[in-house]
């Protein structure tokens, strides 16, 4: 039988657990199986401890990052308290190239073995030191910009649940190191956790100690491998209470007390002078809790019902989704009946009189099939499309499917890129064979253009970013060996792919057009403002980007904001109207130009729907500009260079969908009509 849980949130998502649970009976013969990051660990107290059975909770600490910079910081950068050992996780590409490092940390857990003020670590700073001043000068500033931690244990995310506007509470994925009062008395939010005692001006204030509550499962249904009763269980929530505490000497149990009189809080002045010296202890405490009523398969629900806005989200996506259908249904509509009754007008002309009366479209059917100016390049820019729309289909579709879950850390990036690598081969086979049927003759310009142009657009703004990350000594700066490694995808699998797809694309035939080009091209007309190339290329890309700009405000969350993304089931479908979308305006705008008898639709199919990429980077600069607090220029920096790279990809993407859509729709009107 299938012994294995997924992680249902909601109708959507329990709909993936059936067809996941169909599939493992089909192809496990009665194995059991898990999904990568999704198996269950049981934990019970150490004198029961067995190899099914865990004692020891292991607390992993992560980067940290904050709100007002782009850049991360590793938590050994900051003078925190540090692991003797090392035994952390392997991280995967995807981790890395997103700037994680998951480390082990001091923390000591035993399962069900409560703490109360247990001392971590005693960090003493001499201000004689150079190197004392260097450390407290980075702490403050990590305090100063919000830079939060992220801590996991059990491959779940430590979160800091607080009240919000309303009577709800809001779980973060991560909890603030400090805040800082300026010298107006204003605090900053991260003093919410208890304002009343940050009160100094131009202070800064240290989260040295944390209360670390562990809610557990337990019983014989949910505890696989063995019957441990109320003294074992999983784990099903974490939760944590940051707090500053000053201690003059070392701690005791009655030091961390909450109850009146409260210890004052643990400051640190914005200067020191030469002769001063500061004694810093971290402690931390540990609750267990026992709550039957979640599930271990449920537990990741609460972290995502929380998210803010959620109940907005699925309301204004339906209500996005319902419009774009009902307009993209009309345009189809009109298109067709239009074309219908020019058709059936073409073909009953008969006599030659009325053949010199031809108009229109029909007009042009000599001229519509002649070979674009700069056929290389859009060639070229057609083939890394193919390859980005096949990433994204892939990508999305086993996300949908609950491989790419957020428990499955990286996964989602790792899985982006390895598709784009192994995709080579459909990017030169339709580079090369539209190149071919463009009167091409430089196949080898065009293979190694297909191979390098595009990706190595988005490499070179890549490494010229984490070159400014290796300044600042971010947990982004992708390592020397990972640039190796990348590289060595690129030339050592996609270009060779992209070599295969390119032999079998010039080995093809032409594209036998439905009618033939004249020698002599036809002039073309005056034309209206609205048939004129720029009007209509700037006003293709309003509507497919109306049906992705919602979705787009959450995507842009869960990178900025580092807040969690998960809806995958809308996002595939939002995929699919953005393409069904692109595809029906830059038909519609291109058969208004071959009425107006203009027929160099190659370069304007691609560049209508490519367009909404432009509005995609308005959208992006507006959100830096109202929701986004990012300050200095480095982070600014970082924030377009990253903006450019999605911009870029999803230019290749739009207007890889909108020319083929044209491609096939102007050779389905020719072929249909009589053209002596």
């Amino acid at each position: 039988m299938i012994c294995c849980r997924l992680l249902p949130v909601n109708l959507i998502s329990r709909i993936k657990t059936l067809s996941l649970w169909i599939l493992f009976i089909l192809f496990s013969n009665g194995q059991c199986f898990y999904l990568p990051g999704l198996a269950p660990v049981n934990y019970c107290e150490e004198i029961r401890a067995t190899d099914t059975c865990k004692s020891q909770v292991k607390l992993y600490v992560n980067r940290l990052d904050s709100e007002k910079s782009v850049i991360p910081y590793e938590y050994n950068s900051f003078d925190f308290c540090r692991a003797n050992g090392d035994d952390s996780p392997v991280e995967n590409l995807g981790q890395v190239v997103f700037g994680e490092r998951i480390r082990s940390s001091p923390y000591n857990i035993s399962f069900l073995k409560e703490e109360e003020c247990k001392l971590l670590c005693v960090k003493h700073y001499d201000f004689s030191d150079p190197a004392a001043v260097e450390k407290i000068d980075f702490l403050k500033k990590g305090a100063m910009k919000n830079y939060e931690h992220h801590w996991i244990v059990d491959n779940m995310p430590v979160t800091y649940c607080y009240e919000v506007e309303g009577g709800g509470s809001f779980c973060s994925l991560g909890f603030p190191m400090g805040c800082y009062v300026d010298t107006q008395g204003v605090a900053q939010d991260a003093c919410m956790v208890d304002r009343g005692r940050f009160s100094e001006p131009d202070t800064f204030y240290l989260f040295n100690h944390v209360d670390l509550q562990i809610t557990f499962h337990s019983g014989n249904s949910e505890v696989w491998g063995g019957n441990f009763g109320d003294r074992g269980g999983r784990i099903t929530r974490i939760k944590v209470t940051p707090r500053s505490i000053k201690y003059d000497s070392k701690p005791t149990e009655d030091s961390c007390s909450k109850s009146p009189p409260e210890p004052l809080p643990m400051s640190l002045k914005s200067k020191y002078g030469r002769n001063e010296k500061l004694t810093i202890y971290y402690t931390y405490s540990v609750l267990f809790h026992k709550d039957n009523s979640i599930k271990w398969s449920s537990r990741w629900d609460y972290l995502l019902d929380s998210m803010p806005h959620t109940n907005i989200q699925w309301f204004s996506v339906l209500n996005s989704l319902v419009i774009v259908l009902f307009l993209s249904g009309m345009v189809a509509m009109i298109l067709l009946r239009t074309l219908h009754k020019d058709i059936a007008r073409y073909n009953q002309i008969d006599s030659e009189d009325d053949a010199q009366e031809e108009f229109g479209w029909k007009l042009v059917h000599g001229d519509v099939f002649r070979p674009p100016r700069y056929s290389m390049i859009l060639s070229v820019f057609l083939g890394s499309g193919v390859q980005v729309f096949c990433m994204t289909l892939t990508t999305l579709f086993f996300a949908c499917l609950g491989f790419l879950s957020p428990a499955n850390r990286g996964a989602l990036m790792t899985c982006a890129m390895v598709m784009f690598v192994c995709l080579g081969t459909p990017a030169g086979y339709v580079s090369a064979r539209l190149y071919k049927s463009f009167g091409g003759y430089k196949w080898k310009m065009n293979v190694f253009l297909t191979a390098l142009l595009c990706p190595g657009v988005v490499f070179t703004i890549f490494f010229i970013l984490n070159l400014f990350l290796w300044a600042k000594g971010s947990s982004a700066a992708i390592p020397f060996t990972t640039l190796i490694a990348l590289l060595a995808m690129w030339f050592g699998v996609s270009l060779p792919l992209t070599f295969v797809g390119a032999y079998f694309g010039f080995k093809k035939r032409v594209f036998e057009h439905p009618v033939r080009t004249n020698q002599i091209p036809r002039q073309i007309p005056n034309q209206t403002v609205y048939t004129q190339p720029v009007p209509g290329i700037v006003m293709g890309g309003i509507l497919p980007f109306g049906c992705i700009f919602i979705q787009l405000f959450f995507i842009l969350n869960s990178i900025w904001s580092n807040q969690m993304y998960y809806m995958f089931g809308f996002l595939f479908l939002v995929f699919i109207i953005l393409a069904i979308t692109c595809s029906e305006t830059t038909i519609l705008l291109c058969y208004f130009h071959l009425c107006a008898e203009d027929y160099h639709w190659w370069w304007r199919s691609f560049l209508t729907s490519g367009f909404t990429a432009f509005y995609l980077f308005v959208y992006c600069i507006h959100y830096f500009m109202t929701k986004l607090t990012i300050t200095g220029t480095i982070s600014t920096i970082l924030y377009f260079g990253y903006t450019l790279i999605m911009v870029f990809l999803f230019f290749l993407l739009t207007g890889t969908i909108g020319f083929f859509a044209c491609f096939w729709f102007v050779r389905k009107i020719y072929s249909v009509v009589k053209v002596d």
